[in-house]
């Protein structure tokens, strides 16, 4: 951790979660933060369905929900950030208090509910920023009280497809009720046939290049959900899947303040499970599908254990909370450090290494054996 940060936490840990992360925002966009010699070794550009990342390390969705620092975020040092979730209408999300942290194990407790201004207002950013440089992603989602949730997501294509360097189509929140049911085989099946129906518009033939869509799934799967899912992506063609979400899991925080709080556990003791579930849809999925690699990334070692799982790419978010923004530049010159080491010649010969050593261990609390 950067040693101004280092002295600013304390302060940003006395107030509300939600009040430290609306601060933060603030500062980015008073360009407080700019770090200096950021890493541009080309051993780690990456390409992926199509686009050709400067470097793997991306910020998840959930951080900017409404779109309005993406190109502070990129001044960090991230290869491509993800705004959103952005649901079609305005909505405030769940009462509050809704976010709540776990010092001791570097995570956080959250049931935000997809809160955020809706398509108009994150659209509107996103417009006026197209043609700068940057990869930015947008994370699109469901009303609550939506009546149809599929039309959302497809009115989220329809809307955002011009403007994002990718589109994440997110069914696996734990905090919209019913959400993750769309991870089933038959609600799935529609919704990704929907969708890509949707990206293969007017839109998409007028681009030079159709927008890709990944799917965000949960780390909350079986073996048997995990094959149906990758069947479906395989069948229905999408660009590739974000692994993984938050969790209802509480294995790792057992006993703390704050454990049995309702929501999603994100950070350190999801990196394990989220790694797992990385490993089991590598494997499901051959090795044509780009995978991202999400949950429990807070250093260059845990970022290369993504990558050794199967991911192509990997985010973070939870862990800036703990190292603060300097954050990004450590981990891009940790990961060139380990090529320099090694020998290797492209981040991508790490890709998938070590998918049958995770997968001989035992599973994840909860779950049933391969």
């Amino acid at each position: 951790m950067s040693r101004s940060y280092s002295l600013a936490r304390p302060a940003l840990f006395a107030l509300d979660p939600e009040r430290a992360h609306t601060l933060s925002l603030l500062a980015l966009k008073s360009r407080a933060f700019a770090p200096r010699n950021l890493n541009v070794d080309p051993r780690l550009r990456v390409s992926v369905a199509g686009i050709s990342f400067p470097n793997p390390l991306g910020l998840a969705a959930g951080y900017d929900k409404n779109a309005e620092v993406p190109d502070a975020a990129l001044r960090l040092g991230f290869g491509f950030v993800e705004v959103g979730t952005v649901t079609p209408l305005p909505q405030a999300g769940n009462d509050r208090p809704r976010v709540f942290r776990l010092p001791e194990a570097r995570a956080v407790i959250n049931r935000l509910g997809f809160n955020n201004e809706g398509h108009a207002e994150a659209a509107a950013r996103l417009e006026k920023r197209k043609r700068k440089a940057g990869l930015v992603g947008v994370n699109i989602g469901a009303n609550k009280d939506s009546t149809d949730r599929i039309d959302d997501y497809v009115t989220g294509i329809h809307r955002f497809e011009s403007m994002a360097s990718y589109l994440t189509v997110n069914i696996s929140s734990p905090n919209t009720p019913g959400l993750r049911k769309l991870q089933g085989a038959e609600d799935l099946d529609r919704l990704l046939a929907a969708v890509m129906a949707a990206r293969s518009g007017a839109a998409a033939i007028a681009a030079s290049r159709p927008c890709p869509i990944f799917l965000k799934v949960a780390p909350d799967l079986s073996f048997a959900e995990i094959g149906g899912i990758a069947d479906a992506a395989k069948r229905h063609k999408i660009d590739g899947l974000i692994v993984s979400n938050t969790t209802l899991s509480r294995e790792g925080v057992e006993g703390r303040r704050a454990a049995n709080e309702t929501g999603g556990l994100s950070g350190r003791p999801l990196m394990a499970r989220s790694t797992y579930v990385l490993a089991a849809f590598r494997r499901a999925l051959g090795a044509n599908m780009p995978l991202i690699g999400v949950g429990g990334v807070e250093s260059a070692r845990t970022a290369l254990a993504k990558i050794e799982a199967g991911a192509d790419l990997v985010q973070l978010y939870t862990a800036l909370v703990y190292e603060g923004p300097s954050l990004p530049k450590r981990i891009l010159d940790g990961m060139s450090r380990y090529l320099d080491k090694s020998g290797l010649k492209s981040i991508g010969e790490l890709r998938g290494v070590k998918v049958d050593e995770i997968l001989n261990r035992p599973p994840p609390a909860g779950w049933e054996t391969p």
